[in-house]
């Protein structure tokens, strides 16, 4: 998997969750809680729909690291099968 493709399934899982976000604007560096409001279960919602899309597990010490989009591409292409 790349960073372009992790990306996109990201966005794609986020569109769902928030579909008043529009992908084209959200700051892949800015901490998307923040950045759209994402209450906790918005959040966890993403977090399961990008492991439903993906199959990759996201251990709870690694959660940190989908405060981003690059954080969350990060972490995905790095255990990507």
């Amino acid at each position: 998997m790349t960073s372009d493709d992790a990306k996109r399934i990201i966005l794609d899982v986020l569109s769902e969750i928030a579909p008043e976000v529009d992908p084209a604007t959200v700051d892949h560096s800015v901490d998307l809680t923040e950045q759209l409001d994402l209450d906790s279960m918005d959040y966890l919602s993403w977090m399961l729909g990008i492991h439903e899309a993906t199959g990759i597990d996201i251990p709870q010490r690694d959660v940190s690291l989908f405060l981003t989009i690059e954080g969350a591409a990060a972490f995905l292409t790095a255990h990507a099968a």
